[in-house]
């Protein structure tokens, strides 16, 4: 499969309508991302030996380096999992075996190819619903019998005659017409999961034991007999397409596909990288922290996972690690694993600058999303420019103070600002509210006075 063909500069571009400002990593990501379609079009015989330039993203919490990776696997349509790194520990230490990301993302590749190949045979689905709810609304007149004497004149005149052929097609323009809402129907449903309750103690390494143990019990198990359940017709005809759709996918194309794509396009975000860095200790939870990043190194080197769908090569997946590095540095981490990072980005710290372009630009900025929410209550929300630049520089200053969080920031800064309009809202319909200088001024200055009140509020 090949990866979509955005330019650098048009992936950099689309990252900037979400993100506000860090350009080096923006860039970073956009090279590793044209990289892929790059590597698709070289010769075969070199394409295998191309591999992918993992990137360690180094910035406080809340600068976008989640976002990041997030939009960019959106972008691309490739298949992408959040991993935090300190879930994971050695083996015989409780947590996850490192494996288990791989199985999870191809988990997620199966379940998007499963809802592109539903939207394929979408109208197909629901021509089939369509016409078994119509089969329930009218049965179909079935033909007696010929019986072994010929009937009498008179006995063939009292014979009920069939409806007419063109009932149907009526009853047909009624139901899309939606003439037929009201209407309910009984439908046969397989129960969503019939199983014995059986519970499974797992650790490290027995999620591969687990894998096919639903199908196993099944087997051994009878399965649940199908539920009978009335519904109205619009909801009956939506159940049945689901079923048509189900039934009209081929599953072994599907895994087949969700597997290469994750082989050639997944992404994997390593979260919290630098909670594992550092060497071996000789007491406390520090002792196994070297031993999870050599876990990790073979799955970022390349190798084959065992997952319920087959094996998965994660040769040319790409992993994009990120961490505060507040306390450890990234020369902490093994030597080998440092390699398998080539590409180091940092991410600065937001500005007050930075705040007010967050809340303005982004196309899903907050401003946006609290006019939006109150619109809903028929309360029209204005944010004065001086009113947006009071919020930055609180949001700035509460940052410098306590924990500096990044953008989240705002989200607790707007939240107090907001809170009297947001409970009162229900009892304002019609009203304009104006959110300048002097309005956050009021509802803040007293907090941001009392650090230690603040560092619990704010």
């Amino acid at each position: 499969m090949k990866s979509i063909n955005f330019t650098p500069r048009e992936i950099v571009s689309e990252l900037d309508r979400y993100i506000i400002g860090q350009n080096a990593a923006k860039r970073a990501v956009a090279i590793a991302l044209r990289n892929r379609w790059r590597r698709q079009n070289v010769p075969e015989d070199l394409r295998d030996e191309i591999a992918p330039k993992n990137i360690i993203m180094i910035g406080p919490t809340g600068v976008g380096k989640t976002e990041i990776a997030r939009r960019l696997a959106k972008l691309a349509n490739a298949p992408f999992i959040k991993v935090e790194a300190s879930k994971f520990t050695e083996v015989g230490y409780v947590g996850k075996d490192v494996e288990s990301m791989i199985r999870e993302l191809t988990e997620t590749s199966v379940n998007m190819v499963k809802e592109e190949e539903k939207v394929k045979v979408q109208a197909k689905a629901e021509e089939l619903a369509e016409e078994k709810l119509l089969d329930m609304l009218l049965p179909p007149v079935t033909t007696p019998a010929k019986p072994a004497v010929e009937p009498t004149t008179d006995e063939a005149l009292s014979t009920p005659a069939a409806p007419p052929v063109n009932t149907r097609e009526k009853l047909r323009e009624m139901l899309r017409a939606g003439k037929l809402n009201n209407r309910s129907v009984e439908l046969e449903a397989a129960p969503a999961s019939f199983m014995p309750m059986v519970e499974v103690v797992s650790g490290p390494n027995i999620e591969e034991l687990g894998m096919n143990i639903k199908e196993m019990m099944s087997n051994i198990f009878p399965r649940g007999g199908r539920k009978k359940s009335r519904m109205k017709v619009p909801e009956a005809l939506k159940f049945l397409a689901q079923e048509e759709a189900a039934k009209l996918i081929d599953m072994d194309s599907v895994v087949k596909l969700a597997v290469s794509r994750v082989e050639e396009n997944g992404i994997v975000f390593l979260d919290e990288i630098d909670k594992i860095a550092g060497r071996e200790s000789s007491h406390g939870p520090d002792v196994s922290r070297e031993g999870v990043q050599r876990d990790i190194l073979p799955i970022v080197e390349g190798s084959n996972v065992q997952t319920k769908y087959g094996m998965v090569r994660t040769d040319h997946i790409l992993f994009i690690a990120a961490g505060a590095f507040h306390v450890s540095k990234p020369s902490d981490l093994i030597p080998e694993l440092q390699g398998r990072f080539p590409i180091r980005v940092e991410l600065e710290s937001l500005t007050k600058e930075d705040f007010l372009r967050i809340l303005q630009e982004p196309a899903n900025s907050l401003m946006k999303q609290y006019e939006a929410l109150l619109q809903t209550e028929e309360v029209k929300l204005i944010f004065t420019p001086d009113g947006l630049k009071e919020i930055a520089e609180f949001s700035a200053i509460v940052n410098e103070r306590t924990e500096n969080i990044g953008a989240r920031r705002l989200h607790t800064v707007m939240e107090r600002v907001l809170d009297e309009i947001s409970f009162e809202a229900p009892d304002k319909k019609g009203a304009k509210l104006s959110i300048d200088s002097d309005y956050v001024k009021e509802k803040l200055t007293d907090l941001v006075k009392d650090q230690d009140l603040s560092r619990y509020i704010l």
